[in-house]
């Protein structure tokens, strides 16, 4: 590995976004029902004129990465794509938003070593599986799956807090209004306690406090007390 590749997080570079990852399906139509059924959005369903080639784009809510699959797009085995990571920051939400849209999923689990679960899974890191969400509601905790008519699988992640220096500490967007008010959730409880530790008074500042607080959170910094 070059050294130089790491520790430098600070300093910017040609912007290099993640725009596509390509899944490999059996059944090009199936697959398009599937993937429309979850909720996301279709970019793209395009075939060459001499029908040897065909792509279908789509987009999950709030991604700005995309997934294709379709007819001679890829080589690889249906089904062997695994470990696809749909971030969120309500898993419990997230999950019976695809329940209800008919998909099977897990449970919502945890690691019990307070990592990355799923002994059936080895593609994810850990090894003792337990249900429910981390007791704790830690970020990057809690999780629930769901697979493919072809078994490629994917993985919900809840995300509230980043580690530091996984975000661009001067920018803070929000890839929904659902996300925003997750958001903005998370900061009126921690506010309350703030407030109590304060002496119960009302906080007449709360406009500059919640605002401190969701920009420390995305960008992994210390949150305010």
């Amino acid at each position: 590995m070059n050294s130089a590749a790491v520790g430098t997080p600070n300093v910017r570079g040609v912007d290099m976004k993640l725009e596509v990852i390509v899944i490999p399906v059996s059944d090009v139509d199936r697959a398009k029902s599937f993937y429309g059924g979850l909720g996301w959005r279709l970019d793209a369903d395009y075939a060459s004129d001499d029908g040897y080639f065909r792509v279908i784009q789509f987009t999950p809510p709030g991604s700005g990465c995309s997934v294709i699959f379709g007819k001679n797009v890829t080589a690889a085995t249906p089904g062997s794509a695994q470990g696809l990571y749909l971030i969120v920051s309500d898993v419990d939400a997230a999950r019976r938003e695809l329940v209800g849209r008919g998909v099977e999923m897990s449970e919502v689990f945890h690691d019990a070593a307070g990592a990355y679960a799923g002994s059936d899974e080895p593609y994810l890191f850990g090894r003792i599986r337990l249900g429910g969400p981390d007791p704790e509601h830690r970020s990057y905790r809690s999780f629930a799956s769901f697979s493919d008519p072809d078994g490629n699988g994917w993985l919900f992640q809840e995300l509230t807090h980043r580690a530091p220096g996984r975000v661009d500490a001067d920018a803070t967007s929000f890839a929904s209004s659902a996300d925003l008010a997750a958001a903005l959730r998370r900061a009126e409880a921690a506010h309350g306690e703030h407030e109590k530790r304060t002496g119960g008074q009302r906080d007449e500042n709360w406009p500059d406090w919640y605002a401190e607080y969701m920009i420390s959170e995305q960008a992994g910094k210390d949150l305010p007390l």
